[in-house]
């Protein structure tokens, strides 16, 4: 398929859901449903997350990528229980039918105490650091509890538009159970192999993903009509999109829409690609049911089921 380059994808100002504005934040709600109802991606603007802070997780994931692959590789990533540390070129294939794709990744989350762990029956899941980067984990936690912050904020906007209890969607994701993911995608060396791209087509897993992007490009979208759509960074915009979980939540109400990450061409195949994916899962035993909202006798749920926790570990084990 071609890529077709006009805008598709809406773009949302977010600030009324930063004030005391109910009027606001109901046509900003309705503006959220259509844009996940139709595309399941919109742009956010005023989204509250500091361009300082962003600029700077750049910088650190710069960093953490120039270290030597044999530095990188005592954090490789292990399993997809912990889902953390360092993934290195074609380890993942997002697309299971083609070869690994051309990026390397680093994983992290949230620590839970050994007590809270304890206390949740769960196993004590801790990040993977490199050796005298200090300044590198502070960083990034740091800019993880900034992309959390705003994404509780999002949830209370789905909220709204969904119909359901504005605190709904963030007491379901009270441990924040989320991954923040360096990425990079290096120059083309070598000729790709056939059906390799730099991300595999897929959808996300969970409920709602916040990616920050450089100005390379390549992020592509599949619309209605089955045409693949650029996706490219915007100034001063986060690009937001709903995963499967919601679209399980809601019954098919909001779309967990494919997207890839296609080739270079041009001066590009020589310049590195990063961008930062933020990416939420609900609490591992929260269930995810057909909303309330989002049936009706002529519209009953069609999805099964399914813990959180549960459906995460079908994706990874099928990804890795």
């Amino acid at each position: 398929m071609t890529v077709e380059t006009r805008m598709d994808i809406p773009l949302v100002d977010f600030s009324v859901f930063l004030r005391d504005d109910p009027q606001g934040q109901r046509q900003g709600a309705a503006e959220i449903y259509r844009a996940c109802h139709q595309v399941g991606f919109l742009y956010l603007t005023n989204h509250g997350i500091p361009q300082s802070s962003i600029d700077q997780a750049f910088q650190r994931s710069q960093r953490f990528f120039a270290l030597p692959l044999k530095e990188k590789q005592t954090l490789a990533w292990s399993n997809e229980f912990s889902n953390r540390g360092y993934v290195g070129l074609e380890r993942e294939r997002l697309d299971e039918t083609q070869p690994g794709d051309l990026k390397e990744a680093f994983n992290m989350g949230r620590e839970a105490s050994a007590e809270e762990a304890a206390a949740r029956g769960a196993a004590l899941v801790q990040n993977c650091w490199p050796v005298g980067q200090e300044d590198f984990r502070i960083g990034t936690q740091a800019f993880f509890d900034t992309c959390a912050t705003a994404a509780d904020r999002i949830f209370r906007a789905f909220a709204l538009a969904l119909g359901m209890p504005e605190t709904f969607f963030v007491h379901q994701h009270a441990t924040h159970n989320y991954t923040l993911r360096l990425l990079h995608y290096p120059p083309l060396a070598t000729l790709p192999k056939p059906g390799q791209i730099r991300a595999g087509a897929h959808s996300d897993y969970g409920t709602l993903t916040l990616l920050f992007q450089d100005d390379v490009g390549g992020l592509e979208v599949l619309n209605h009509q089955g045409e693949w759509i650029a996706a490219p960074a915007l100034p001063g915009t986060v690009l937001i999109n709903t995963g499967d979980l919601t679209e399980r939540w809601s019954n098919g109400v909001f779309r967990s829409t494919k997207h890839r990450v296609g080739l270079p061409q041009g001066d590009k195949t020589q310049r590195h690609r990063y961008s930062i994916a933020f990416f939420c899962q609900p609490d591992a035993d929260a269930e995810i049911v057909c909303l309330p909202t989002c049936q009706s006798a002529d519209n009953p749920p069609k999805y099964p089921p399914i813990t959180s926790g549960e459906h995460l570990m079908q994706r990874l084990q099928v990804t890795y």
